[in-house]
C-alpha cells in the first residue's frame, strides 16, 4: 500500500483522520497512517515554508514525536514546539537555509521501544536488561519484556520514508543537506540517528536528552552503555554537527551529571565549539513550551546560512 498524501484543506473537509495542526507560517501536508515494513502506521505532517515551490531544492530537518510540533490547540497537553513559528521567522530573516521539516508522529505504546536505542541495550547484561524491564513495567511503559525497535524505526525512516520524501517533494537528498532532531526520548533516537547512519544526517539536535532511558537513576545500567556505545559510534566531527541541551527541573533534573559525561566523550572525540554545542538552561523544565523557548538555537547551530 502507497502513503497517502492529503492536503491540509482536504483533512479538515473530514475524514477519520486526526485534525491536521494550523500553522501561523508556510502549510502542512499529511502522509496519512504512512505504511511501513518496520513499525507501525502512522501520520506524517510536513511543513512547507511560505513560497515553497518545486522550482528551489529545499534541505530537510526530520522531527520525531510530530504530533506535539506544531499546534497547541490540539496536542495532549495544550503545548508544542510551534516549529512553524520558529522555523518561519528564521526562514523569512534569512538567518537559516530554505528548509521542510518532517514531523513523524509517534506510535504511542510503540514509542519507548521505537526511540529507545537497540544497540546499548542490547549489549547490557541479562540481569541488567532485566532491570530496565521491571523499570518500565513499573511505569507503564512495557508490558513484557522490553525489547527496542529503534533500528527497524532507522529503517523505516532512512529506507521507506526519506527515499519518498525525496521523490516527492522538492529536496536536497545529500547528507550536508538531511538533519535530524528531538526532545527527550526523542533526543535519543536523533543521537542513536547519525551514529548509525553518518552518511544520511549531516546534523542533528538533541533536546532535554533523555539519557536515563528509564524513570530512575538508582542502580540504572542505561546511562553507561549510552556513553560507551558513544565513544565507539560516534559521527566524523569533520562533517557532521552535534547539538545537546538540558534544564534542570521536572524530568531535566536527571540530566545535567550524565550530559557532562557524554560532554566529556564529545571533546574526547576531537568535536569542538565549530562542530558541537551543549546547553544548559537553569530554572528550564521538561516540556514542549521549554524546547520552543529555546528552538531558535539548534536550529541556527545547524541550518545557519
Amino acid at each position: 500500500m502507497k502513503p497517502v498524501l492529503v492536503s491540509a484543506l482536504l483533512l479538515i473537509a473530514g475524514t477519520a483522520s486526526a485534525q491536521v495542526p494550523a500553522v501561523s507560517s508556510g502549510r502542512i501536508e499529511r502522509l496519512d497512517s504512512f505504511p511501513s515494513k518496520f513499525v507501525t502506521a502512522r501520520h506524517v505532517d510536513i511543513w512547507l515554508p511560505d513560497g515553497y515551490t518545486k522550482e528551489k531544492k529545499y534541505s530537510v530537518l526530520y522531527m520525531h514525536d510530530g504530533q506535539m510540533l506544531y499546534d497547541s490547540a490540539i496536542t495532549w497537553n495544550h503545548q508544542a514546539w510551534e516549529v512553524d513559528d520558529v522555523m518561519g521567522k528564521l526562514v523569512n530573516e534569512k538567518r537559516i537555509r530554505q528548509t521542510i521539516v518532517v514531523g513523524i508522529w509517534n506510535g504511542g505504546v510503540t514509542r519507548h521501544p521505537d526511540y529507545f536505542p537497540q544497540k546499548p541495550f542490547e549489549g547490557l547484561t541479562q540481569e541488567a536488561q532485566q532491570r530496565v524491564t521491571d523499570q518500565l513495567k513499573q511505569a507503564g511503559r512495557t508490558k513484557d519484556y522490553f525489547k527496542p525497535n529503534s533500528d527497524n524505526y532507522l529503517r523505516f525512516l532512512v529506507s521507506e520514508l526519506k527515499p519518498f520524501i525525496d521523490k516527492n517533494y522538492a529536496t536536497l537528498t545529500d547528507r550536508k543537506s538531511t538533519f535530524v532532531a528531538g526532545s527527550s526520548m526523542g533526543g535519543l533516537i536523533s543521537i542513536y540517528a547519525i551514529c548509525e547512519y553518518p552518511d544520511v544526517f549531516s546534523g542533528v539536535a538533541c533536546l532535554s536528552t533523555h539519557w536515563p532511558g528509564i524513570f530512575t537513576a538508582d542502580n540504572n545500567p542505561v546511562p553507561g552503555a549510552f556513553v560507551q556505545y558513544l565513544q565507539q559510534h560516534l559521527p566524523d566531527p569533520e562533517n557532521h554537527k552535534i547539538y545537546f541541551d538540558h534544564g534542570d527541573q521536572t524530568l531535566d533534573a536527571m540530566y545535567p551529571a550524565l550530559q557532562r559525561k557524554v560532554d566529556a566523550v564529545m571533546k574526547g572525540r576531537g568535536f569542538t565549539k565549530r562542530n558541537w554545542k551543549t546547553s544548559y538552561y537553569p530554572g528550564e523544565n521538561h516540556s514542549e513550551s521549554a524546547w520552543r523557548n529555546r528552538l531558535d538555537v539548534p536550529l541556527l547551530f545547524l541550518l545557519k546560512k
